[in-house]
Formats: structure tokens, C-alpha cells, sequence
């Protein structure tokens, strides 16, 4: 029986899951759903953030079963503790691989990822690691639910109005990889996810929230894209019509790009000329640099 609608949003920093159940009409509440990963060895506990991070773990790295899940063993490491241990050990973790979907000039179903990493690292596909992040959320979906899994109900997964063809495509089968049921499954561009939600929050006075407008630019600032939708306004009799008549093109452009910039910005501010941060350093500097942003954000 598919009694939720389920909303992934599959970010590049983070994944975020929320869920409704449409009996409950128009006026139903929609709820946050805690993914329940590791936050450090031995700890698991739920958080509304997911972060998008899968870190490849090496033999005897980990004391036996300190990285079990609740339904078994991680094969894959995903989530908070993947970004944390990833900042102590450079050259192992995926990141932003739903940037790489949109890469036109590499091969999207290859291993390549982590990229320039040494050659005793195991590698994965963007695919690849897409689809564990969705199979991850997917497994703590289900324990949460057991008589509701989530490959039985209706899955909406927000995508950048920038994605080409291809990255939908790609999308799609990553989905399909970890289980999901496509013939339930909606893509839905995230600067009109964010407009769905402007229109709930008044929907029993959106005509008088819209008198006098006639485009909307609607910005979302992720952390791999800026995706920027105009949507035009027309007030009719029967209530507001919208419709989306442009999107940016704005590819690689986002939280990542900051992240980046201020750990540049704090390398020439504490070496010499000509000097670089080594590898270990970079990774840490990006991560301190995000934290700062977010907590100033």
C-alpha cells in the first residue's frame, strides 16, 4: 500500500528527507524524517542532515563492528561520519558527486571517483555513489517503517532545473540501482520544490500574495549549483496561473565553490608566497572553512 509521499532532497552537500500522507487532505503535516547513520565509530544516531559524503574505508581501519548499522554492516560509509573522518584522511572520501552528473567530458559510468586518488584506493562511479547515498536512505527508511518500505511508496527526488537530459538520466538510474521503484518516482526541479512550498505556506490567500506580480525569480544557492527559475504570473478568475518560463544555466556554481574560495583565502593568508596547503591541510582548511560558513549563514 503506497500511503506516503516521500521527498528526497539529493543535494550535493546534503540530503534531506521529508514525508506526508496524502489522506489526511490538503491541510496535512509534513514531517522531517531522521536518517539514522554513523556520527562516529560505534555512535549512530538520527539527524535531519544527511551529508553526501562517502568515504572509503581500508582494511583494520575500524575495530570490528564499530561501523554497523542498524540493519548490518556499512559497506559503504555515508553520511556525518564519512564528511568527519574524510577531513582526517584526505584522498578516501566521494564528495559532491552529483556535481560530476552534469560533467560532460568524463565518463559518468566509470570509476573515477575519488578523483586523483592513489591507485589502492577502491574507486566508484558518480552513479555509484549516488545510488548509495538514495540506498542508504532507502535501509533507514525501512527500518523505521517496516510495513511501509519506502521502494512502495510515491518518491519525489528534487533535481537543478540545470540538469541536461543526461544528468536526469543518470539521476534515474541510480534510483533504479538502489532499489527504487521508477514507475512512483517524480523528479521535481528544486527551485519549484521551493516555490511548491511558497504556495502551501498561502494556499487560502495566494491570490492577494500575488497581486501585483508578475515574474517570480526564484534562487536556490546549493552546494554544487546556484539554480536560478523565473516563473510568470497570470491572475485569473479561477485563481493564480503560474508557469516557468526560463532557468539559469549556472552548472558548477555554489556552497562548494565558497568552501573553496575561503580555504584559498586562509592558505595565502598563513604561507608564503608560492606556498600550498599539502593535501591532508587542503582537506581540512575546506572543511573548517564550511563549518564557518554555515554557522555565519
Amino acid at each position: 500500500m503506497r500511503r506516503f509521499v516521500v521527498g528526497i532532497d539529493l543535494g550535493t552537500s546534503n540530503c534531506a528527507v521529508a514525508f506526508v500522507d496524502p489522506s489526511q487532505g490538503a491541510n496535512a503535516n509534513v514531517h522531517d524524517f531522521q536518517v539514522t547513520q554513523l556520527v562516529r565509530p560505534g555512535e549512530v544516531a538520527g539527524r535531519s542532515l544527511f551529508p553526501s559524503v562517502v568515504y572509503l574505508s581500508f582494511d583494520g581501519e575500524f575495530p570490528v563492528g564499530s561501523t554497523a548499522l542498524p540493519w548490518g554492516d556499512a559497506t559503504r560509509i555515508c553520511g556525518e561520519f564519512a564528511r568527519w573522518q574524510g577531513s582526517q584522511v584526505p584522498g578516501r572520501t566521494i564528495a559532491s558527486a552529483k556535481s560530476w552528473l552534469i560533467h560532460q567530458h568524463v565518463d559518468r559510468q566509470a570509476a573515477i571517483l575519488p578523483w586523483g586518488a592513489a591507485a589502492d584506493v577502491p574507486k566508484m562511479s558518480p552513479i555509484d555513489a549516488q545510488a548509495a547515498l538514495l540506498r542508504h536512505i532507502a535501509q533507514s527508511w525501512d527500518r523505521e517503517h517496516p510495513d511501509e518500505c519506502l521502494a512502495e511508496q510515491d518518491v519525489v527526488v528534487t533535481i537543478p532545473a540545470s540538469f541536461d537530459e543526461a544528468a536526469r538520466a543518470l539521476t534515474l538510474q541510480a534510483a533504479r540501482d538502489a532499489g527504487f521503484d521508477l514507475q512512483h518516482l517524480t523528479l521535481l526541479e528544486e527551485p519549484q520544490a521551493a516555490f511548491y512550498d511558497f504556495t502551501s505556506r498561502h494556499r487560502n490567500k495566494l491570490t492577494d500574495a500575488l497581486t501585483g506580480t508578475r515574474l517570480i525569480l526564484v534562487v536556490d544557492v546549493g552546494g554544487g549549483t546556484t539554480d536560478l527559475s523565473l516563473v510568470q504570473v497570470a491572475l485569473l478568475p479561477e485563481g493564480p496561473a503560474l508557469r516557468r518560463i526560463a532557468v539559469g544555466d549556472h552548472l558548477l556554481l555554489g556552497g562548494d565553490n565558497m568552501d573553496a574560495a575561503l580555504a584559498r583565502l586562509v592558505e595565502q593568508k598563513v604561507l608564503p608566497e608560492n606556498r600550498r596547503f599539502s593535501a591532508t591541510q587542503w582537506t581540512q582548511a575546506v572543511a573548517l572553512a564550511r563549518g564557518a560558513k554555515e554557522k555565519l549563514l
